[in-house]
């Protein structure tokens, strides 16, 4: 991707978020622009009005780590729009060489060991992703959770063409929007954090050309931490799930994530998971009787 394009976009797309009232500024009755001025962000930021043109138009190439928070502070950047900063930053400098995380083939495998973790996890879906969001490994909940996603080929067991390319989407995630919001701001943090992923190009690619959806969200230029919350579900077997999720970055493996979901004890919603639980392992036995 353009690292230049990228700052660019991304500094601008923040300038406009913040109003004057937000930074404790005049708002006055001739403003032209959406959010702050340039001159208004220079100020904040403690640096000239010409430096600060400079950065926008999206040369970051040897900006010192103080003008970076400086920069960040006076955009009220939140810890994962810092982070996607000094990623563009590092991008800039040719340094996220050494950060970057190192590419998967196709044909990655969990070993034998994350499997047995993710095996142990009985009560709720556990699964580990890369940042483009594919399901790269699965507890068998977890596989009949996302029954959707693997009933159609052509998702690759993608949860962002899932998302935005299957209909069934649609019933699966009850605020699809949000939904669609966050898979969009995963993905956009993963650009950052790995620029040169070939197969994310690609990925976003597809998307931004068959998806009206996906391309107004990727203009955005929204960042995320996806870490731990809560979503509604709608399971075609089992019906309406609200579950909770807490997402842990794997030491062993940079760039991917353990993600576990869980109900909450006592719950219709535990109870929900429990049935879920009988109908994989019922549509498991039916499988095999009829390969048999």
């Amino acid at each position: 991707m353009d690292n230049q394009a990228e700052v660019r976009e991304f500094l601008t797309s923040r300038r406009a978020k913040i109003t004057p009232e937000q930074a404790d500024l005049p708002s006055g009755s001739r403003r032209r622009v959406p959010g702050l001025r340039r001159s208004e962000v220079a100020a904040l930021a403690d640096v000239s009005v010409e430096y600060y043109a400079k950065l926008e138009r999206g040369n970051l190439a040897g900006v010192s780590p103080a003008v970076l928070e400086a920069l960040a502070r006076a955009l009220q950047f939140d810890d994962a729009e810092r982070a996607h900063l000094l990623n563009l930053a590092h991008t800039a400098d040719g340094s996220d060489t050494l950060t970057r995380p190192r590419r998967r083939t196709a044909q990655w495998k969990a070993h034998r060991s994350l499997q047995w973790v993710l095996d142990a996890v009985t009560a709720g879906p556990a699964f580990v992703r890369n940042g483009r969001m594919d399901l790269l490994a699965t507890n068998e909940l977890a596989r009949a959770f996302y029954d959707d996603v693997y009933a159609a080929a052509g998702n690759q067991a993608n949860l962002a063409r899932f998302q935005f390319l299957d209909p069934a989407s649609r019933r699966f995630y009850p605020d699809w929007e949000q939904a669609a919001d966050v898979a969009v701001s995963i993905l956009r943090t993963e650009a950052g954090r790995n620029p040169h992923d070939k197969d994310l190009h690609d990925l976003v690619g597809e998307l931004s050309t068959r998806s009206d959806d996906f391309r107004t969200r990727w203009g955005a230029h929204n960042v995320r931490h996806h870490g731990t919350g809560t979503k509604r579900f709608h399971h075609q077997a089992v019906g309406d799930l609200t579950l909770a999720y807490e997402g842990l970055e794997m030491a062993a493996e940079p760039g991917l994530t353990l993600t576990i979901y869980t109900a909450e004890p006592g719950s219709a919603h535990e109870e929900g998971l429990r049935l879920l639980a009988s109908w994989a392992a019922t549509s498991q036995t039916l499988t095999s009787r009829s390969s048999d």
